[in-house]
């Protein structure tokens, strides 16, 4: 079988090693037997890699693209690497990438990119190449070490890398809270000649908010003007969201000042995250004063802000307020989350109140949620406590949750 031929062909003698074995699928692929005289559409376009015909750049690319077994790919292209009419292209290279990475064959990759040192001299490589290859590496594969090299090694073959390229590592770093190496990063960007942005210092800042430095972040801000650029909202939103965190409420609304003072108008994510660092504190009542306070600014609240507050309030037990809240969720076509349901029947169970349970249980399940047994057992304790004779609303809710489950 040609697939068979592939293999045994470039194994021989190659600088890409296999590291690991053919999978079940693929054994039974290469053993199998198939009429010669009728290959299938499939076989028919590998076996043109060893036919002696020349075989231009685009064809190679189709060969490539129909090879669906993954495993199959490595020994393919070491066959092909043999022939005369072998040439390296970034189309090939990005193709091979692409499909080991959905395949999450992040071994192969990495004995391909070895042999792209040898290529460097025939083929040239776009920083959209570079780039790919360091999602795969950074998102994919979770081995941000080796995107770091991609990126330091990307000179090497003629191509310098652009902020966009710098800032995807440096964000990488922010994500993995690795706050030690983006310093050692940051201040290496002159030797690849990379200018750095106001997306670079909005990244910086995340990093640093994150970290617990807000003096360092706060400082940040004055080299916008350094780079003829200005701090956004996202900008302000990481700094908030540092103070909140450290329950420094008079700075992060200090902050909001003086985004108006600057003419940055603050979106309804950056007073949620207000809203949401007050509730975690407990002063429910300020975030409301927040959230009223954004409309009169002209920021219409969204689902994100008044889950909030619906939060807040069931955390302070304001049951009464909560239910009007949610209530209002609902008629505006939002839908509360399980957690905010399960805060709201729990704390109605506690007040015997019956009838509002019923109506929060039918909501949950109009929302496709499923009560758990155990509150289950809640909801009909407090039904048999509050009234014997209640049996109508028992029936409602012992169906609700036959519906249910």
């Amino acid at each position: 079988m040609i697939l068979r031929r592939l293999v045994l062909s470039a194994t021989s003698n190659s600088n890409l090693t296999r590291t690991q074995p053919l999978s079940v699928s693929a054994t039974r692929l290469l053993s199998s037997s198939p009429d010669r005289h009728t290959p299938s559409g499939y076989d028919a376009k590998l076996a043109r890699l060893t036919h002696k015909d020349w075989l231009a750049p685009n064809e190679v690319l189709k060969i490539f693209e129909t090879v669906k077994d993954p495993t199959f790919l490595i020994p393919a292209y070491r066959h092909y690497s043999k022939r005369k009419d072998y040439q390296p292209t970034e189309p090939l290279y990005a193709l091979l990438i692409n499909k080991l990475g959905h395949a999450k064959m992040f071994d192969e990759i990495e004995h391909l990119v070895k042999a792209l040192t040898l290529e460097e001299k025939r083929c040239r490589f776009s920083e959209g190449f570079f780039y790919s290859l360091m999602k795969v590496y950074g998102n994919s594969a979770g081995r941000i070490n080796k995107a770091i090299e991609i990126l330091f090694s990307m000179p090497e073959f003629g191509c310098w890398p652009s902020a966009k390229s710098f800032n995807f590592i440096l964000n990488l770093l922010v994500k993995a809270k690795l706050f030690d190496e983006i310093h050692e990063i940051f201040v290496r960007a002159p030797h690849l000649g990379v200018e750095i942005d106001g997306c670079c210092l909005n990244i910086l800042i995340k990093g640093l908010c994150e970290s617990g430095n807000l003096d360092s972040a706060l400082q940040l801000l004055d080299e916008f003007p350094k780079l003829k650029s200005r701090p956004n909202v996202m900008t302000f939103s990481s700094l908030l969201r540092g103070f909140c965190n450290k329950g420094e409420f008079e700075g992060a609304l200090r902050l909001l000042e003086r985004m108006e003072k600057e003419g940055i108008e603050p979106d309804a994510i950056t007073f949620n995250i207000l809203i949401s660092g007050l509730r975690r504190k407990g002063r429910v009542e300020e975030g409301v004063e927040v959230m009223e306070r954004m409309k009169v600014r002209g920021c219409q609240p969204n689902s994100g802000t008044y889950q909030e507050v619906l939060y807040g309030l069931l955390d302070k037990k304001r049951n009464l307020e909560a239910g009007e809240m949610m209530r209002k969720m609902v008629s505006w076509g939002m839908r509360p989350s399980f957690l905010s349901y399960k805060k709201m029947v729990l704390g109605l169970c506690e007040t015997k109140d019956a009838a509002e349970v019923d109506w929060v249980l039918k909501q949950m399940v109009s929302h496709g949620f499923v009560p758990k047994t155990g509150m289950w057992w809640k909801v009909v304790g407090c039904v048999v406590v509050k009234n014997k004779d209640s049996q109508e609303v028992l029936d409602r809710i012992i169906d609700r949750q036959e519906t249910s489950g």
